[in-house]
């Protein structure tokens, strides 16, 4: 039987989701069948599969929705998320990322287009009724937002709808100039339930007391939450006048010193807008107490690379981690059940428990 949660939309009244939320086994698999597989998630960019005819097999949440799914970018210079599942006995198609004409299974050679399309299958001249619209490899839903790239299993939601709400405060800047930096891009493990770790995402409340050089950057006080659908910005003034977003003069912030612009999106994914360029940060759970966290890094201007608020991001992200892994352990405690929330400081977590319970009726 499912679980049901209720968060008061009034935020001066409402609890936080309960303690059980985070430890019972039971929830985190119905979590990823009613969030996850309704929902969006961050898959790279164009440059996977930069030239017509190639290919790009990956792992969707390796570990946990573990769904094998190929990039192509077919002859007509269009992108394709595809199933990587071959419609016959269910083998993994594409392997190995490259060039290709055509997707081939190396099983019993069922062949495809870069479309998903089935063409050809040998020794099946006698099967009756046969291609069906099921021998197609299953397409995905795919967004495009300059050179990055979302898909969706099952969406409940459209994605442009956040896209749209992005483009409202960082849509001047040529994100198709976003170089991706490898050496600047890192994976961290978390002993800790992945939803406690969008929490402390989603509030600056703790900067103060967490992040002491964050601290110095960012004026607390004028630290402010906005509300979306299925995505929340914190936006990080400063008082200082350097490594600010250099704003054109019709822009909703023209004249404020904005340090950074912090995007989370439902249920897992963080769009972190520096004056340098962007982290992504994509929250992936591998088991109930246990979450990796990629950041992948686009630099757009090296020169401001590792200033202001967008600087020892290794470091904040460490902090993060220590504050984390502790009320991991403090939720499992028999004597905690749940908290209130702060109406001032945490509309963003606050946000987010309304959107789990939503998804989990």
């Amino acid at each position: 039987m499912g679980h049901k949660y209720h968060i008061n939309p009034d935020i001066s009244l409402a609890e936080t989701l309960p303690a059980s939320f985070y430890k019972d086994p039971s929830v985190f698999d119905q979590i990823k069948e009613e969030v996850f597989l309704r929902t969006w998630q961050f898959i790279g960019d164009e440059d996977l599969v930069a030239l017509p005819q190639s290919v790009y097999p990956f792992t969707l949440l390796d570990g946990f929705l573990t769904e094998p799914m190929v990039l192509t970018r077919d002859g007509e210079d269009q992108i394709h998320c595809l199933s990587n599942v071959c419609t016959h006995r269910g083998n993994k198609v594409a392997l190995h990322p490259g060039s290709s004409k055509k997707l081939t299974c190396l099983y019993h050679g069922r062949r495809f287009d870069l479309k998903g399309i089935f063409e050809y299958m040998p020794e099946f001249q006698e099967a009756k009724d046969f291609p069906r619209p099921c021998d197609n490899l299953h397409k995905f839903p795919l967004e495009k937002w300059g050179p990055l790239l979302f898909a969706g299993l099952n969406p409940s939601f459209e994605f442009s709808s956040v896209i749209d709400k992005m483009k409202e405060r960082i849509g001047f800047l040529p994100l198709n100039e976003f170089k991706l930096d490898q050496t600047l891009s890192k994976d961290y493990l978390v002993q800790a339930n992945w939803a406690l770790y969008c929490d402390n995402y989603l509030e600056g409340f703790h900067v103060p007391f967490v992040h002491e050089g964050l601290n110095k950057v960012l004026d607390y006080g004028s630290y402010i939450t906005e509300i979306y659908d299925h995505c929340n910005l914190q936006i990080g003034y400063t008082d200082e006048a350097t490594e600010v977003f250099d704003l054109p003069e019709d822009h909703i912030d023209h004249g404020k010193n904005v340090a950074a612009y912090y995007y989370w999106v439902f249920p897992n994914m963080m769009f972190n807008f520096y004056p340098w360029g962007l982290s992504v940060n994509v929250v992936r759970p591998l088991d109930i107490n246990k979450t990796k966290v990629s950041f992948i890094t686009y630099v757009y201007d090296k020169s401001k690379f590792n200033k202001g608020a967008g600087s020892d991001l290794d470091k904040v992200e460490r902090e993060d981690e220590f504050v984390v892994e502790n009320v991991q352990q403090g939720v499992r405690s028999s004597f905690y059940k749940a908290g209130r929330f702060s109406p001032t400081r945490e509309q963003g977590v606050h946000h987010f428990h309304q959107l789990l319970s939503k998804f989990l009726k």
